[in-house]
Parts: C-alpha cells; sequence; structure tokens
C-alpha cells in the first residue's frame, strides 16, 4: 500500500531537527549521512550531513528529513504546512507545546469558529505546523 510521508529538508540543520521532533513525537529516528556513501558529497567537510532521515513514531507518524549540500541549490520550505490531527486532544495539546518551544505561533491553538481546537505555529527550524483537534460529532 503507498503511503504519503513529509519530507522535509534543512540546509545543514536536519539531525538536530529530526532529533528534536523525535523529543516531540517519540519513536525511531535513522539516520544516514552523505560520508556513508562513496562520492555522495564533494566537499569532505560534508560527510557528516544527513543524507537521509527518517522518524517513525509509536502513533504511526512517518516523517524524513534531509540535509542540502552546498553543491545543491536550497530554498527554504514555504507554502507548506505539516498538519496533525484527530481525536486525542491530550497528545495534541502535548504535539503542540513541544513543537511550539522555541518556535513562532501564528494562530494560537484555541477552539476556532467550527469547533473543536485548531493552531498554526512554524517551529524552530522554520517548518510550518498545523494541530487540529477534531470538532465533536453532532
Amino acid at each position: 500500500m503507498p503511503s504519503l510521508n513529509p519530507y522535509l529538508s534543512f540546509r545543514s540543520e536536519a539531525r538536530e531537527a529530526m532529533t528534536f521532533y523525535q523529543s516531540v513525537f517519540g519513536g525511531e529516528l535513522d539516520i544516514s549521512t552523505f560520508g556513508q556513501f562513496e562520492g555522495m558529497v564533494q566537499d569532505p567537510a560534508e560527510n557528516d550531513l544527513v543524507m537521509h532521515s527518517q522518524l517513525t513514531s509509536p502513533d504511526g507518524f512517518v516523517l524524513m528529513g534531509a540535509d542540502t549540500p552546498t553543491g545543491m541549490d536550497y530554498q527554504k520550505p514555504a507554502g507548506i504546512s505539516v498538519s496533525i490531527s484527530g481525536d486525542d486532544e491530550p497528545s495534541l495539546q502535548g504535539f503542540w507545546d513541544r513543537l511550539a518551544d522555541g518556535g513562532t505561533i501564528t494562530m494560537p491553538f484555541d477552539t476556532p469558529p467550527w469547533g473543536g481546537k485548531f493552531g498554526m505555529l512554524t517551529d524552530r527550524f522554520g517548518i510550518d505546523w498545523m494541530v487540529a483537534v477534531n470538532a465533536p460529532q453532532s
């Protein structure tokens, strides 16, 4: 069965960011560096950059990320948000609180006109997030 997973790009902070996301969501983090594969970067100083990382959380989230070596064009992510939603308000509140640490809240995590709870933020690594608690069904 196919899956759709966010894949985050960083200039050189993937290890720090993915370790942070592991502290937010829990789970197992696997990291491969460019130096593990011969000839992947032109500058040996970039061997420790993350070529690929994958975080698999106990909730079944899969979040991937990588660094971008200086020989490749890099632009900060824009125009996209990672969204987390569900019915488990305590878990979602915890994700919100941890993601917001060191980030910028653009819409407080509160009750929107449609019910439930919703908020938007940019985390400390420049990644935009939306967190939503589903409105109760009537």
